[in-house]
């Protein structure tokens, strides 16, 4: 039986290996907004292997959809552990959302400069009280002449210490039904009345943040879609961003650096990759792993023919991801044993103590960008079609 994608396509895929071997010494994190991460994704546009399909018009590479070729870019990367292009919400969320649902200004002002790291934003969605019940948010925003003039707060919001913009939900119709009087604005975060708060997560960093809005003034235009009907914008983006938190391709990279990892470390003279229970634990995770990359076949697939909708296969995204990474993490602790337990400066710590942190922040992620529970509600109802859960009269 011939399994393999046919000539053409194998041919591409030794053009990546090839332009991996050259470009090995040349990649950089995906960090927002640095030097070396920005020239490495200028690089990495300019040969197709990030922003394939965005059109050159908006610094993309300008490619036709082919699900084979990107199956195999995101297979080489993470089999070379070599970064792929810059991410971030601004990347993966508000850019598609933009190209989707943005005007002709607005995609010629935000995409180019985002999608080569010049422009990096933040999410302002929840608030203390609208969490999961995002619809409930309460930050206003008034219209006075040109300007919206913004009050209230948002939590949790990630990155925004480093962001130049931030895309956010605003109520701008106080008396509406509460799905239909958002609307979805975007704003600098320079803009005087805006207060940034740092909140420490299980990490111990500061990725998340508090931001208080006290009479900020936007101009009226920085608005995606109609007034009033942001919550249809903020569903797309929900989207992008649960396919965003657990990305395939980055756990398959992850997955192969515990491999190398149980084949160093030793329990009474053994290697772990040997050890029957831990190796047992590897190839259920590595089962798990390969499902995703298939499920993401499936995503992307969908996405390029339009009449082949795939909503169930993007919900378990979110909710199957974290949960693998956050396992995935778990095990590389378990297998260095008491140096697993270790942080900070000491000087046991292996490759840097990423380990340790990746495993407290998919724990996490576990719970942000919808929790775990509330995705399962989500699978449940409107994937599966099951009774809805019954509502507790006030």
């Amino acid at each position: 039986m011939e399994l393999s994608f046919g000539p053409e396509y194998e041919s591409f895929r030794d053009e990546v290996r090839d332009f991996i071997t050259k470009h090995k010494d040349q990649q950089a994190p995906s960090g927002a907004g640095s030097d070396a991460g920005k020239s490495w994704q200028k690089t990495l546009i300019e040969a197709g292997y990030t922003a394939r399909t965005i059109p050159k018009e908006y610094g993309g590479f300008g490619a036709e959809p082919d699900m084979v070729k990107s199956r195999i870019i995101n297979e080489e990367f993470a089999t070379a552990r070599m970064p792929g292009g810059l991410g971030g919400q601004g990347i993966s969320m508000l850019i598609p959302t933009l190209l989707e649902l943005g005007t002709d200004e607005q995609k010629e002002q935000f995409i180019k400069p985002t999608l080569h790291g010049e422009m990096v934003w933040c999410q302002g969605y929840s608030e203390p009280g609208a969490g999961s019940d995002l619809a409930s948010l309460r930050t206003s925003a008034v219209l006075d002449g040109d300007e919206w003039v913004i009050n209230g707060s948002k939590i949790w919001t990630s990155t925004a210490h480093l962001a130049h913009w931030m895309f956010c939900l605003v109520r701008t119709e106080p008396d509406a039904p509460k799905h239909n009087g958002i609307s979805f604005l975007l704003l600098r975060m320079d803009t005087p009345g805006i207060e940034i708060r740092p909140l420490v997560d299980m990490t111990m960093n500061a990725n998340f943040n508090e931001v208080f809005f006290t009479d900020v003034r936007v101009p009226k235009d920085q608005i995606v879609g109609r007034r009033g009907q942001g919550w249809q914008v903020a569903n797309a983006i929900l989207g992008h961003e649960r396919d965003s938190l657990a990305d395939p391709n980055a756990s398959l990279t992850r997955l192969n650096s515990l491999i190398d990892l149980m084949k160093t470390e030793t329990l009474g003279g053994e290697r772990l990759i040997d050890n029957p229970l831990y190796r047992e634990r590897l190839m259920k995770i590595q089962g798990r792993a390969m499902a995703m990359r298939y499920n993401d076949m499936h995503v992307l697939s969908s996405r390029l023919n339009k009449d082949q909708e795939a909503p169930l296969a993007r919900m378990i995204t979110k909710l199957q991801g974290t949960e693998l990474r956050h396992e995935l993490e778990a095990l590389a602790i378990d297998a260095m044993g008491e140096v697993g337990l270790s942080f900070g400066s000491n000087p046991y710590l292996r490759g840097g103590g990423s380990w340790q942190y990746q495993f407290m922040y998919f724990l996490g992620l576990i719970i942000g960008g919808g929790t775990n529970q509330i995705q399962k509600n989500i699978i449940s109802e409107r994937g599966l079609g099951m009774p809805k859960e019954p509502k507790i009269e006030k």
